[in-house]
């Protein structure tokens, strides 16, 4: 079994070097990280324990971050590839991103480290890219989910463009003609193609885009909330407004409560994600259904291909999302 000696001489520096790596207890250059890392991963040290223990070349583990405990969507993903991992016998380690990159990278490297036999991710932008170097580097098997980053990847994503069309064309046929988005954070490709599907809504439409409709939610209910408030104060405000995600929903029907705006008399309100209090309450929110759950399943069935041939090439499944039609919209 390798030794932190063994990844001393092959990273070239002391084993005091190594240790300060691993337990982060003193700043190393950049350069010298990578060296150590890769070192580990050519000598095969396990630096924990539990890995420690496990001399077989699997340990019949995977590793899933995303943003769970922030956000429903995201757990709903999670119980998908857990029963999925009991399925085939494998156990999962799980860990919160909490949507930064930092944490991210981080979070990847522990799981790294753990070796667990693949990983399942949501990507958390990062112009550096270092998660992505990180996953190339060490050829480690990898899925993304609900957002994708490169073709160089597999996914398990949503349909988000026709979904967003529907939204909009739902609304014109209540007769909206300026219909506002609260949009999702900058860089995902979720936010991209939201904004995309929402554009050619208007177009089919017969409507001009208006970017002044258009305000940036940031994926979180206090950004959503602010955003609303914007967006009714201008001087031609918009008399529908369709939001990007669930948290986005309740900021912004809470903005429309506090504002004294009813829902759908005054203003109408449609958004993405369905939840499960969404019919619970007035107004019943329309909304778009994604399958969360059988995303998780078929990440974990992606994974475990990627697992069983690395060399194969790089997958994108894009699921079908429905529109689920309430009162919110303005229906009875």
């Amino acid at each position: 079994m390798a030794t932190m000696a063994d990844v001393a001489k092959k990273a070239g520096v002391s084993v005091t070097t190594v240790s300060h790596v691993l337990n982060k207890t003193r700043t190393v250059s950049p350069e010298t990280i990578v060296a150590v890392e890769d070192a580990i991963a050519e000598v095969g040290y396990a630096p924990n324990i539990l890995a420690r223990s496990l001399v077989r070349s699997s340990t019949n583990a995977i590793g899933v971050a995303l943003s769970a405990i922030s956000n429903i969507y995201f757990g709903e993903v999670v119980r998908g590839v857990q029963s999925e991992c009991i399925r085939h016998g494998f156990m999962m380690f799980f860990s919160d991103t909490e949507d930064n990159a930092d944490r991210q990278f981080e979070v990847i490297r522990e799981l790294h480290q753990r070796r667990v036999d693949g990983m399942i991710l949501a990507p958390v932008p990062d112009p550096t890219e270092r998660a992505l170097t990180y996953i190339e580097r060490h050829k480690i098997p990898v899925v993304f989910v609900d957002r994708t980053v490169s073709s160089r990847f597999d996914h398990v994503v949503i349909e988000n463009r026709k979904p967003m069309i529907e939204l909009v064309s739902h609304l014109v046929g209540h007769g909206h003609k300026r219909i506002g988005l609260v949009s999702g954070r900058e860089g995902l490709s979720t936010t991209i193609e939201r904004i995309e599907g929402y554009k050619e809504g208007l177009v089919r439409a017969g409507l001009e885009f208006d970017d002044a409709l258009i305000e940036k939610g940031k994926s979180n209910i206090e950004a959503a909330h602010a955003a609303v408030l914007r967006l009714i104060s201008k001087p031609r405000p918009p008399t529908a407004i369709v939001t990007a995600n669930n948290k986005m929903t309740i900021g912004s029907m809470q903005a429309l409560r506090e504002s004294g705006r009813r829902v759908p008399t005054d203003i109408a309100l449609v958004g993405f994600d369905d939840f499960e209090w969404a019919d619970s309450f007035e107004p019943r929110l329309t909304v778009i259904a994604q399958p969360c759950h059988t995303i998780g399943v078929r990440a974990m069935d992606l994974l475990l291909k990627r697992m069983g041939n690395p060399g194969r090439r790089p997958q994108t499944i894009r699921l079908e999302a429905k529109i689920i039609i309430r009162n919110s919209c303005g229906c009875c």
